[in-house]
Formats: C-alpha cells, structure tokens, sequence
C-alpha cells in the first residue's frame, strides 16, 4: 500500500490506475479505524479494481466544545490495517493540504433540509464541515465509488444528497453498521467509555429495537419515543434524541405510515456522546 500526503501524488496514482481501465473505490474516513472501516474497505473492493482510503481528523465539522483535540490520531495502527484489507493508496492530508485558506476561511459546502434535524440540530454546523470536507475529497480522489457507513445516517443522506446536487460523478455505496456481540455499533469514540459506562452502552441498541418492536405492536410514535428517552435516562444516559423517522429524508411519519421508518439515537454516557440507528425495513 503506498501513501501520500499531497494532492499532486494522488492524482497521479489515480491516473496512472484509470489508464489501465480501473474503476477507482473510495473509502474516507477520520482515522482510529476498526472492524467498522474495514468492512467499508471489502465493499469498496468488490465494486473497484482499485480502493483509495484517506485518513483526515476534519476540524470543521467539531464544535467549539466537542473532541477536535482528543480525537484519536492512530496512523500507523491505521496503515496496517489499510493495507490487510485491501487498500491500494491512504491519503493522509495535514490541515494546511485540505484548507489552504485555513479552516476559518474556506469556502464551505452546505445541504439544506436534511441538515435542519437531529444531528443538525444538536450540533450547529457540524454538517457544514461535514459536507465541505467530503466534497473536496471527492474532488481529490474523484472515485468511482465511494462507500460510507449506515451508523451515521443523517451523514449518509447528506452525502447522497450533495453528490446528487452537485452532479458529482460518483457512486454512494452504503456500508452496513458492525457491532460488537452485545449490540454496541463499533465507533472510534467507544474507547473513551470507562468500564461501567461500556457495560452499559448496549442499552442503545436495545432500545431501538424495542422502538421497532412497540412501532410495529401498533403504539403511537410520540408515546414510544417518550418511553425510549425515559429507558435510556434510566440505564444511566442523557439523550438527545430518540426518535422515528422517515429514512429517506429523516422527516418525520404522517399518521399511518408504516413503511421506510427508522429509529435514531444520539445519547451521552458520561462525557461519551454515541449515535446509533436501527432501520425497520417495513412494520
């Protein structure tokens, strides 16, 4: 696996590969990978002859007060994992490489509608930042394929949603969320809960499949929503939200729609903030 930190060198080996006829897969991501990534890494391999991965803590989708600076940095432990599932290139960028303006005075890629909700909400311009940054690697590596984990739903939609409106030409490939045996969707940010908040964590999942299951028993939403909230404050979390909703634009369900749900969570436990979803694929 080769790597390289400037954009002149990735556009090179992307080149060089499209010469030979080979379709290019795209894998971005913030470092500190996992099992998660890596199953990103195979899709990416079964749809491209080629899979490029970066590798880019991106300082404008935190918050003023969220974990910019204690993000964990693991570049080494990621090259080695890159390179056993089946990465070609790592695309390694510093900040100055992807805003050369710096951060504060780049031009800044922002999806309405989709972003107004949830995470959105929650955290004020994290989806700027979000939507910036993939649209610039994008234009980098300029894929064929680009494949991004379910786990980060609303990210999911955002995605698809720049791509299509921008008419980048490029594939979203969505890549199943993997969990740990107990439920727990695997995240970077796991590692922060201590041993009793990791106990705990699996509590997420299992409360979006008792919404699920309350949903299809016919319950009506906001009551299993309530309840959802007051079963994870009880196993020891401050949620943000735990809601149904549409899964193709996160809006919220007309009385009687049964079809294309999807339960979403964000809660902190302890000074650990964790997202999870759970689609229903029909009640």
């Amino acid at each position: 696996m080769q790597t390289v930190t400037d954009a002149a060198a990735l556009r090179a080996a992307v080149r060089a590969w499209r010469s030979q006829g080979h379709a290019i897969g795209f894998v971005p991501t913030m470092g500190n990978l996992h099992a998660g990534h890596h199953s990103l890494l195979r899709i990416a391999r079964s749809r491209a002859e080629r899979v490029v991965a970066s590798v880019f803590v991106n300082p404008t989708q935190f918050g003023p007060n969220e974990d910019y600076a204690r993000y964990p940095r693991t570049l080494a432990q990621d090259q080695a994992g890159l390179a056993a599932h089946g990465c070609d290139l790592l695309f390694a960028p510093d900040v100055a490489t992807m805003y050369p303006s710096g951060p504060e005075r780049t031009v800044t890629v922002s999806v309405p509608g989709v972003t107004a909700t949830l995470e959105g909400a929650h955290r004020p311009g994290h989806f700027d930042g979000v939507a910036t940054v993939v649209t610039k690697l994008l234009n980098l590596v300029q894929p064929d394929v680009a494949v991004f984990g379910q786990k980060d739903w609303q990210q999911l939609l955002v995605v698809k949603t720049l791509v299509r409106d921008l008419a980048l030409p490029v594939q979203i490939v969505p890549g199943p969320t993997v969990r740990e045996a107990d439920g727990l969707a695997l995240s970077s940010r796991n590692q922060y809960l201590s041993a009793d908040e990791r106990a705990r964590a699996p509590a997420i999942h299992a409360t979006l499949e008792w919404m699920r299951a309350q949903l299809r028993a016919g319950h009506p939403r906001e009551v299993v929503e309530a309840a959802a909230r007051g079963r994870l404050e009880q196993a020891g979390f401050a949620p943000d939200y735990a809601v149904v909703r549409r899964a193709e634009d996160l809006a919220e369900p007309a009385a009687g729609e049964d079809s294309g749900l999807i339960a979403l969570i964000a809660a902190r436990l302890g000074a650990t903030r964790l997202i999870d979803n759970l689609p229903f694929d029909g009640l």
